[in-house]
């Protein structure tokens, strides 16, 4: 497997150190994983985070 090009999501670092970690893998799936298991890798497709990331806001609000 191809080793994925990680990137600490801008709203991560905060006091506890927390951090999640965000990677598109070649076939164009969505890779999520935590720094304190980086070992656990969630997959899901662009079109499923873009409704998860616009219910949360609407959540927000």
């Amino acid at each position: 497997m191809q080793e994925l090009s990680w990137q600490k999501s801008s709203f991560s670092g905060g006091p506890e150190g927390n951090c999640l970690h965000i990677a598109t893998a070649p076939d164009g799936t969505i890779r999520l994983r935590e720094s304190d298991t980086p070992d656990t890798v969630l997959a899901t497709d662009p079109g499923a985070l873009a409704g998860l990331l616009r219910h949360v806001r609407v959540q927000d609000r």
